[in-house]
């Protein structure tokens, strides 16, 4: 093994280790940054020298089936490796910037599998996101920024359906995020010129019960989402927008008739993922406390559907008040609760919570 696939290794299995959801190289100057994302902060990891990044980086796209002469255009690609006798998947993605490329590696570990009452600590958002699974056919979308946990959802949800009801589950995805052996996993590939439209004919030639449509990114996935879901089928599929209101804006925006979003939509799931921490204890558990197992961050969720759902699709303004539990309320009930600091904070944007 000579020196850059050790230190490719090393920097793979230090990411895994203290549970980084992202590795980026970052080119500069004279050297190459690389930082890690930990429950959405980036901590420094390492400094490499511009030659020895440019070989490491290469090394990687060599692996993950990217063309290692191109350098001018954003590439992607994909990899397995095995950590501790755990598969992990990496998506990697290059961007030609003004020093070198910059490299970003995605860690899905696949062996991790969450019931939906693992989600969030709140068991009223445990419930209703359950309930939604009662439902025969009908869109439900989820939204939120990049890392708020929106397909660690989506998994959890078809793998609870799918156990629940043994249903025949069908995803279309760009790529396949995270792989289960219970469902039949398409992935599109536009060089070989299998794109949405033709996956979602191929699956409902293949009877499926439900069919989960990995991103809607544009007015044709966003059509073929509300299709499928009228066609009969339960459908889900996730939208990059900041709450539930702005998701439906966001799909008439991109084309999609208002009417028929009230004869498909029976959900919208907005999400963040927030540092928790022991109400009785605080950030450190004492050996002893009974909730030293709990995880350090946990999923809310604004859900609207019902009449609620109904009333804003019923009605164009935004300003529309309905009787649902926003992202905010949730986090003044944790704060009374006593598992969320009383620091946090939700950016202007509305992108992601801030911890000071």
């Amino acid at each position: 093994m000579d020196e850059v696939e050790e230190k490719g290794r090393e920097i793979l299995f230090e990411a895994w280790s203290i549970e980084a959801s992202d590795i980026h190289f970052i080119p500069r100057q004279n050297d190459t940054l690389i930082e890690l994302r930990i429950h959405n902060h980036l901590y420094e990891m390492d400094i490499l020298s511009k030659a020895f990044s440019e070989r490491i980086i290469s090394h990687f796209k060599f692996l993950s089936g990217m063309d290692i002469g191109e350098r001018r255009r954003p590439q992607n690609g994909a990899m397995e490796i095995t950590i501790n006798n755990q598969k992990v998947d990496l998506r990697l993605s290059t961007l030609p910037a003004s020093y070198n490329e910059s490299l970003v590696i995605r860690l899905l570990p696949q062996s991790h599998h969450l019931k939906v009452a693992d989600l969030s600590i709140f068991p009223e958002s445990t419930s209703q996101l359950l309930s939604l699974l009662n439902y025969d056919n009908g869109l439900i979308l989820l939204s939120g920024p990049t890392g708020s946990g929106k397909t660690t959802t989506l998994y959890t949800l078809l793998s609870a359906a799918q156990k629940r009801y043994n249903s025949r589950i069908i995803t279309l995805e760009d790529p396949v995020e995270k792989k289960h052996e219970s469902f039949v996993q398409m992935e599109v590939n536009e060089k070989a010129n299998f794109n949405y439209s033709d996956g979602f004919k191929a699956i409902l030639r293949h009877d499926p019960d439900i069919i989960m449509v990995g991103e809607i990114r544009d007015l044709e996935t966003a059509k073929i989402a509300v299709r499928a879901s009228l066609t009969g089928h339960l459908v889900f599929s996730t939208v990059h927008a900041s709450d539930t209101i702005g998701t439906i804006q966001r799909l008439i925006e991109l084309g999609i008739p208002r009417f028929d979003l009230k004869e498909t939509l029976v959900a919208v799931i907005s999400q963040r993922l927030v540092m928790i921490h022991c109400p009785i204890c605080g950030a450190v558990c004492k050996p002893e406390c009974p909730n030293r197992g709990h995880p350090k961050r946990t999923g809310i969720f604004e859900i609207l559907a019902g009449m609620p759902l109904h009333e804003i699709l019923s009605n164009d303004k935004r300003n529309t008040r309905v009787s649902y539990k926003t992202l905010d309320d949730f986090i003044r009930q944790g704060i009374s609760m006593g598992y969320i600091p009383k620091q946090i904070s939700l950016n202007q944007q509305g992108d992601h919570y801030v911890y000071p």
